[in-house]
């Protein structure tokens, strides 16, 4: 408990009681132009942003999960797809895919059209429209509301319709803006974990999960050999692509 007071009494929240007289800032399109992995690692700290008709809810992405061109893991190994379209198209929009035929997973499209990456966001913090997404989640736990991929597309509300979104636009029912605390936000949940996705079978070994050790709303933390590395990696606050 002592964690999660730590994340949720420091400046995100302070922002969040004044959300209503925020004006959010999507990150921009070139933010998206870099390698999923380059893309992953920036994302840490940014907000993901839910437009309901309650308001806005979502929070501080702070787990990620990268998917490469060449990677056997990703979904656009195989060529294109109706399934997969979107990864092939432009970037900066939102890929979301069904899993199990049920839960959703949403993912940020990188890279020009054609090259087909994406960034799965595997955990958000919450930091506003906490009531918006009980509604839709109704667990005891807080961090277990969006601790998860489909966890956190059910207590936003994020399915297949919203596949193919614009992330870089404010008026988009989803988008990723910048955090205006990014560097203190960053620093309180650090450091930064790299460490081997979860839940493949291909491509197991790949480096290509990160995570801020210092948020309790973590998917599944790990150690010994799993654990490819910690740092506390002075991060761009807006991205590698300028």
């Amino acid at each position: 408990m002592l964690q999660l007071a730590r994340a949720t009494n420091s400046t995100l929240p302070q922002v969040a009681r004044t959300v209503s007289q925020m004006k959010f800032v999507p990150l921009p399109r070139r933010f998206y132009e870099a390698p999923a992995d380059v893309v992953a690692l920036q994302l840490l700290g940014q907000l993901l942003i839910r437009q309901t008709a309650n308001g806005f809810c979502g929070g501080a992405i702070v787990e990620v999960e990268a998917y490469l061109r060449d990677d056997p893991a990703c979904h656009a190994s195989r060529g294109e797809t109706p399934r997969n379209r979107t990864m092939f198209g432009e970037h900066g929009h939102s890929y979301v895919y069904l899993i199990y035929g049920y839960h959703c997973c949403v993912n940020a499209v990188c890279q020009p059209k054609g090259v087909a990456e994406a960034v799965l966001i595997r955990a958000v913090e919450v930091t506003f429209g906490e009531e918006v997404m009980r509604q839709n989640r109704r667990i005891p736990e807080l961090r277990d509301l969006t601790n998860g991929p489909a966890k956190l597309c059910a207590a936003m509300n994020i399915d297949r319709q919203l596949d193919t979104v614009d992330l870089c636009d404010v008026n988009s029912p989803l988008f990723i803006a910048k955090n205006p605390a990014l560097e203190l936000f960053r620093k309180e949940r650090g450091p930064i974990v790299t460490t081997t996705r979860i839940g493949i079978s291909k491509a197991a070994d790949l480096p290509l999960r990160f995570y801020l050790d210092g948020s309790p709303f973590i998917s599944k933390r790990v150690v010994g050999s799993k654990l490819k590395a910690k740092s506390r990696i002075k991060l761009n606050g807006e991205g590698p692509a300028k």
